[in-house]
C-alpha cells in the first residue's frame, strides 16, 4: 500500500512521515518542492511536487492508495481531481469545522467521491512560539485576551493521528475534532513556559487595539481576525476532548509537556 504525504517538510506533513515509518508504513512518498533539501529518511521515496501547482502532481500520484492532504484552499478541487483520476482510494485531510476559513477543504475531499477521514484541529500549542521573541528579549508578554480559554494540541499529535488513519482500517467517513487534554488560558500557558524556564513571566495585558498593532507585524491583515477569535474564547472556552488517546491510544501531550521539550526556543542563547 503506497502512502502519499503531501507537504512532506512542512510543520503537520513532517511530523506524519515520522509517524508512518514509526508505525511499520513501507511504501511512504513524500511530496516535497524541494527535494535536495528534505533531509528525509533514505526508505522514504521523496518526490518532487507542490498541491499549489497541480500539474506537478502526477507523477507523485501514480500508484498511491492513500493520501494526507495538506491544508491548502486554493487549489483543492484540482488535487482532489487528480487524485481520483489516479485511483487514490482515501484522503486524510487536515482542515476544519463549518465555520472554520479550512472547512472548504472538507467540503471539497466530500465532493470528489474519494472515502474521507478529516481531522479539525484547534490551535496548535507551537503557535505559542509568537511569544518567543518577547521572552528572550523582554522577559515577559504583551498581548491581549490573558482570560482566553482553548486546548491547544501538539502538531505531533495530530500528525499521529493522521498516521493511523492513513494506515489502520475504521476510520473512513469520520471527522476528527482534535484537542490538547486541557482547557487553558493564554496566561496559563504563558505561566506553563515560565516553568519550563524555571522563572515567572509576566503577562502584560495589552487593548485590542495595541494587540493588533503589534501583530500586525506579523500577521498583516490576519491580526485582527485572529485576536477576534481569542476575543471569543473569553466567553466561550473551548473544551478539551479526548479524541486523540481514543485513537491512538496513549494520553494527549500537555502544554506543559510541549513547553518542556521545547524550552530552548523561549531561552536566551
Amino acid at each position: 500500500m503506497t502512502i502519499l504525504v503531501t507537504g512532506a517538510t512542512g510543520s503537520v506533513g513532517r511530523l506524519v512521515v515520522d509517524h508512518l515509518l514509526a508505525a511499520g508504513a513501507t511504501d511512504v512518498r513524500a511530496l516535497t518542492n524541494k527535494p535536495e533539501k528534505a533531509a528525509l529518511p533514505n526508505e522514504v521515496d521523496v518526490v518532487k511536487g507542490y498541491i499549489g501547482l497541480p500539474e506537478t502532481l502526477p507523477p507523485a500520484l501514480e500508484g498511491v492508495d492513500r493520501m494526507y492532504l495538506a491544508p491548502l484552499t486554493e487549489t483543492v478541487h484540482e488535487v482532489l481531481a487528480l487524485a481520483r483520476k489516479a485511483g487514490v482510494q482515501h484522503v486524510v485531510d487536515l482542515a476544519g469545522p463549518e465555520g472554520n476559513w479550512w472547512h472548504a477543504i472538507e467540503v471539497a475531499v466530500e465532493e470528489s467521491g474519494i472515502a474521507w477521514t478529516h481531522l479539525d484541529a484547534g490551535e496548535f500549542m507551537e503557535n505559542s512560539l509568537i511569544w518567543a521573541d518577547q521572552i528572550r528579549t523582554t522577559g515577559q508578554v504583551r498581548d491581549a485576551y490573558p482570560d482566553a480559554a482553548n486546548a491547544p494540541i501538539a502538531m505531533d499529535d495530530i500528525a499521529a493521528v493522521a498516521a493511523l488513519a492513513l494506515i489502520e482500517d475504521g476510520h473512513v467517513g469520520r471527522a476528527y475534532e482534535l484537542t490538547g487534554p486541557e482547557s487553558l488560558t493564554r496566561a496559563d500557558l504563558v505561566r506553563c513556559i515560565g516553568a519550563a524556564l524555571g522563572r515567572d513571566i509576566p503577562y502584560v495585558e495589552l487593548t485590542r487595539e495595541q494587540a493588533v498593532e503589534q501583530l500586525s507585524k506579523a500577521m498583516g491583515e490576519y491580526a485582527d481576525w485572529y485576536l477576534e477569535g481569542k476575543a471569543a474564547l473569553v466567553a466561550h472556552p473551548q473544551q478539551a476532548v479526548a479524541t486523540v488517546a481514543q485513537v491512538t491510544g496513549r494520553p494527549a501531550t500537555t502544554f506543559a509537556q510541549w513547553a518542556v521539550k521545547h524550552v530552548d526556543a523561549f531561552r536566551v542563547a
